[in-house]
């Protein structure tokens, strides 16, 4: 699960890792409120306005039809109200959403942290997620602090810092001190982002996190080291060891769909393609959107039904995939294990039943027990709907179908 940027930096705060303090706000009258009361906490002058969205790249992006960024620095409290008038409620545009672009309904007024100090202000990059080849947790580091570690690993692979946690042991303070080290850092700054580091690999461990990602962590003229932005990702299967943290889902991120399959207890993930599929089991699906390919269509969706598949689950698979206009044809691909395939089938026939007449064809894949029967309820239902039992019949039903509606 995505979170925003304030609510990572509020986990991250929760662990002793420095911030850049901000409040957020949802309207141009909250944020100048907000403004003056960060003020009466830190003593900043300026701000920095910062658009809340789940995508990188906002400080380069922009808001629709405008030349407003969707981070921008504001000098006094009117620009504060100027900026957040301009974003809310707007279009922000960066490389990460498409040209399609995100609603902005919130922004995050933070303290501005590149003041002069008696050194210069440097940016980093820092990271903490799974190595899954190795299974092993890994910190990843920058001096290339800003840019996207992406160009940096293209560009300047040399640049990137990794070490790995053992996880019977965690991480240990020399593997701390050799980042920092790396790094270049010295003397306050080090013993900073020593701290920085030991706090934020404990962060990332006790909120059962995928991934966070500090870009940039700067070391402030004054040598503190803070972060200035924060990516952070949960562990789907973990949030119910923390329920804190699962009441900070923005349903208004996501893809409606993916929304409605979740509360319908169904996996799902939007595709571009035109057939949709509904299968039982991720394998299975994997293999299902390989058949389609083959066929020639293209897969509209990733849809695993799980292991109870009924007229309940197969509706609402249902109502989901027609939801994209883009599906001209669907494949039901079961495998009849935990399920009887004539449960499945009676299902089908129901879910049709229930939703009344369906716009495209449906070919309906039964494997396993029972998968004869499950056939003929199919066959017999006087439906628009066409059965198979092998993975050679349903690509070659695909591949029909597809031609008769010119695809």
């Amino acid at each position: 699960m995505n979170i925003h940027e304030y609510q990572g930096k509020s986990i991250l705060k929760k662990y002793g890792v420095r911030i850049q303090e901000g409040i957020v706000a949802d309207t141009p009258d909250i944020a100048v409120e907000v403004a003056r009361n960060l003020t009466e906490q830190t003593g900043t002058k300026w701000y920095v306005v910062k658009s809340q969205i789940h995508a990188g790249g906002r400080g380069k992006g922009k808001i629709a039809g405008s030349e407003q960024r969707g981070v921008a620095l504001a000098k006094s409290v009117e620009d504060v109200r100027t900026i957040a008038k301009n974003i809310l409620g707007k279009i922000l545009v960066t490389h990460q959403t498409g040209s399609e672009g995100k609603q902005v309904n919130k922004v995050l007024i933070a303290e501005d942290v590149y003041y002069p100090g008696p050194s210069e202000p440097k940016e980093y990059y820092l990271s903490i997620l799974l190595d899954r080849s190795l299974n092993r947790n890994v910190i990843m580091a920058s001096t290339e602090g800003g840019m996207d570690i992406e160009e940096v690993a293209e560009k300047h692979p040399e640049k990137i810092i990794k070490e790995w946690i053992d996880p019977l042991v965690g991480l240990q303070a020399f593997q701390a001190r050799k980042v920092a080290f790396e790094l270049g850092l010295s003397g306050e700054a080090f013993k900073e982002m020593v701290k920085f580091i030991t706090a934020l690999y404990r962060a990332y461990i006790e909120s059962d996190a995928s991934m966070f990602e500090i870009n940039p962590v700067l070391k402030t003229s004054d040598n503190k080291i803070l972060a200035v932005d924060a990516k952070v990702n949960l562990d789907d299967n973990a949030l119910f060891r923390h329920p804190d943290l699962a009441e900070m889902r923005d349903t208004n991120e996501e893809d409606p769909l993916e929304v409605e399959a979740s509360a319908n207890n169904l996996n799902y993930v939007k595709l571009d393609g035109n057939v949709g599929c509904m299968v039982n089991g991720a394998g299975l699906a994997m293999a299902t959107m390989d058949l389609i390919k083959l066929s020639g269509g293209e897969p509209a969706n990733f849809l695993d039904v799980g292991g109870g598949a009924n007229a309940t689950t197969v509706e609402a698979g249902f109502r989901i995939i027609l939801k994209d206009p883009n599906v001209k044809a669907i494949l039901i691909n079961i495998f009849g294990g935990i399920v009887r395939c004539d449960r499945v089938a009676t299902g089908v026939v129901e879910a049709y039943k229930a939703i009344g007449e369906i716009p495209v064809p449906i070919i309906v894949r039964l494997q396993g027990t029972n998968a004869a029967e499950g056939a003929k309820i199919i066959d017999e239902s006087g439906l628009k709907v066409y059965s198979a039992i092998e993975f050679k019949e349903a690509a070659t039903k695909v591949s029909e179908v597809l031609k008769e509606l010119g695809v």
